[in-house]
């Protein structure tokens, strides 16, 4: 027993903290409970054991390794913060965010299939679907037999989703017919539901955009996939055509209204991407130290001279910050304290600084830094559609802008 009180209190700071694991260099871990580290533990350990291994041939493949949808699903990952009630693990916002950290460790395209499946499938139909809807759609997905996509995004309208041009007319009978398209649409080629926004009157006013379940097995519905990516490459995206696309009258969400609706689904997950990006930066950053330590130059390990440790310690640093941005965010989502402008903040610099982390991993592995059988590059690449999607950077620059001046740069 003395034995065990003594290990106790050495595995304590002063602070009375526990200490911080290896590359945990501010004690992130401290501040979580023990139900948040082991959810975060047992999606590492997926990652570290199912994703790591086979990721960099599917992404150099351009495939989507889908044979670990229902490992995903066992682990609670697919709605994650969504409640039991419907199947899902009912976490914290702070565990979720973890998972798309985790997840992105091992790729952009695993946390974005896992993104769009919780925050911009599920969440919708839970926040704005019917009961009935809820009972339908929400247990398959979170055990993964069900797939869904997002049909926000058109051809000629992403970072201004108010000017979409899908229209669905409600006929005498109550019920529906969509025609329209949408581009970059993660999962729309696997899908077997989509949730698509659409106006429903000829105004043109943002007001009238409401949210539809359709099932992609819907007569008039098509997926096809983008040829060509240079960035998630293992991550199916797609154009979706809708033409003439009949719909019963329970089809609609009865809860949305406006452009608001597919905005707060955008929140939640622009949330979790600030987590993700966070896990991207990580891996990248955990591989530049292993290599700088065992890479020797000059006959000494290339970590000893300075230019390495620079860049290894500006790393460190922006990690540090973004995962106490990303941590105090996530706690006051839980309380209901938390705005969108805060999440555009994270978004914003979480992914910026993970973007220039990785370009800085991949400089200092030097020519190996090319290699698919490195994470850097790939990273890399992923991390500029992460940039970009949910709200560009430069988006996200003028909802900020707006917060702190109040005038809006957007008209």
């Amino acid at each position: 027993m003395a034995t065990e009180i003594h290990e106790s209190a050495e595995a304590l700071l002063p602070s009375g903290h526990l200490k911080p694991r290896e590359g945990d260099f501010f004690n992130i871990d401290a501040a979580l409970t023990e139900e948040e580290r082991a959810v975060r533990d047992s999606v590492r350990r997926f990652v570290d054991e199912k994703v790591l291994p086979i990721i960099g041939k599917h992404y150099v493949d351009g495939t989507f390794p889908e044979h670990l949808i229902p490992e995903m699903a066992d682990l609670g990952v697919f709605g994650a913060n969504l409640p039991e009630e419907y199947g899902c693990a009912g976490l914290n916002s702070v565990a979720y965010g973890l998972i798309m950290q985790e997840l992105e460790r091992g790729d952009s395209g695993i946390r974005s299939f896992a993104s769009v499946q919780g925050a911009l499938v599920m969440y919708p139909i839970y926040a704005f679907g019917s009961e009935e809807q809820r009972r339908e759609w929400l247990p398959k997905m979170a055990r993964g037999e069900v797939i869904g996509c997002f049909g926000l995004t058109e051809p000629d309208y992403g970072s201004n989703p108010s000017g979409m041009i899908t229209r669905a007319r409600e006929q005498k009978d109550g019920t529906w017919v969509i025609n329209g398209a949408k581009m970059w649409i993660t999962n729309g080629s696997r899908a077997k539901v989509a949730v698509v926004w659409a106006k429903t009157n000829d105004d043109d006013s943002d007001k009238s955009i409401r949210g539809f379940v359709v099932p992609t097995d819907t007569k008039g519905f098509r997926a096809r996939d983008q040829k060509g990516k240079l960035s998630l490459r293992a991550s199916d995206t797609s154009e979706l055509v809708l033409e003439d696309v009949h719909l019963p009258a329970d089809a609609i969400l009865p809860k949305s209204g406006g452009l608001k609706s597919p905005l707060m689904c955008l929140t939640q997950a622009r949330y979790g991407i600030s987590w993700g990006a966070l896990g991207a930066a990580i891996a990248c950053y955990e591989e530049a130290v292993r290599y700088a330590k065992n890479r020797v130059m000059f006959d000494k390990p290339i970590g000893a001279f300075q230019i390495q440790q620079v860049r290894l310690a500006d790393m460190l640093t922006e990690i540090v910050k973004g995962q106490l941005v990303s941590l105090h965010l996530g706690r006051m989502k839980d309380i209901g304290t938390f705005t969108p402008q805060q999440v555009s903040l994270a978004k914003r610099n979480n992914v910026s600084i993970a973007t220039d982390i990785a370009r800085e991993a991949r400089r200092l592995l030097g020519a190996n830094g090319i290699l698919a059988e490195y994470s850097a590059m790939r990273h890399m690449a992923n991390l500029e559609s992460v940039y970009t999607y949910e709200g560009t950077h430069d988006v996200h620059s003028l909802i900020l802008g707006q917060a702190i001046t109040g005038l809006n740069a957007f008209k």
